[in-house]
């Protein structure tokens, strides 16, 4: 059996939920998505904060990609956050971000950036 190489730590704000990322997102993240998701049961919003992830391969998209459908299906809306520009742009290129919210480091949508 595999170590798993992620942390997944929950942090309740009401109705919503930061669900802070550290490690690998890979086969082995399966159950500390899981775990985290299910603690943030009842929570209308999501944010993934992906600020520690040192690393996603196509299973760990593959699994972020059955949070979406399930966060669907519960009428949730997941929300993610701390993406490296190669990781946005991977999202961009899976088109999950057609199916999230891409927040700004600074928790900001991206395109609601204050004038300057």
């Amino acid at each position: 059996m595999t170590k798993a190489s992620l942390e997944a730590r929950t942090h309740l704000d009401g109705a919503n939920v930061r669900i802070e990322l550290r490690g690998d997102i890979d086969g082995s993240a399966r159950e500390a998505l899981a775990a985290a998701y299910e603690e943030a049961a009842g929570a209308r919003e999501v944010l993934l904060d992906f600020g520690a992830v040192d690393f996603i391969n196509s299973t760990g998209i593959a699994l972020i990609v059955g949070l979406l459908a399930r966060s669907r299906a519960e009428e949730r809306t997941i929300s993610a956050c701390g993406l490296s520009p190669h990781y946005r742009e991977i999202f961009e290129i899976t088109r999950l971000s057609d199916f999230m919210t891409i927040v700004a480091d600074d928790r900001t949508p991206e395109g609601d950036q204050p004038d300057e």
